[in-house]
């Protein structure tokens, strides 16, 4: 108890001179160790969190799929058969996000299952039903007039779902297809 109390202060010194409490326990713990102060690293970790310290995480959680219970989804037509034997049968749609060095950006894409090539694309900076509308019309221009009966398979995302998506994929004589899993 007597070692923790003069811990405590070395640990706070060290967390609030790591760029504004940036370090987590395991740099706390080899700063100290390169200050010449042994102590073990589960030390650290605990007196960290007595104090309520914690470092700064890496990376962040985007989401990218806003699923709404109460609206009617298609079927699932695909069952996790991601197959195809000939081109603009199956295609598969999702959005991600990318880190690049001016933040992240949202990436939507269509896939042509049969030749797994990227058929249809689309960057922006928000998460808008646009951007997945947007690729989609990229791939329908890319693939021409011969999308009759394909199978348009899709997340439960609110993007896939609008009524501007379906009406265009209605349009275009495709079938939509959400995920059930």
């Amino acid at each position: 108890a007597v070692r923790d109390e003069g811990l405590k202060p070395e640990i706070q010194r060290v967390y609030r001179e790591s760029y504004d409490g940036v370090y987590g326990a395991r740099k706390v713990w080899k700063q100290l160790d390169r200050e010449g102060i042994p102590v073990a690293r589960c030390t650290v970790e605990r007196l960290m969190r007595i104090l309520g310290l914690n470092g700064v995480r890496r990376g962040a959680f985007k989401v990218t799929t806003t699923s709404d219970t109460n609206v009617p989804r298609p079927a699932d037509l695909v069952e996790r058969d991601f197959r195809a034997s000939r081109p603009n049968q199956l295609w598969v749609a999702d959005i991600t996000f990318v880190a690049t060095w001016s933040g992240f950006v949202y990436v939507a894409f269509v896939t042509d299952v049969f030749s797994r090539k990227i058929v249809g694309w689309r960057v922006s900076r928000s998460l808008r039903s646009d951007l997945a509308l947007d690729a989609l019309e990229m791939a329908l221009w890319a693939r021409g007039k011969n999308t009759e009966g394909l199978v348009h398979h899709s997340d439960r995302g609110c993007q896939y779902l609008s009524i501007r998506y379906t009406e265009r994929l209605a349009e275009a004589g495709a079938v939509a297809s959400v995920g059930s899993r």
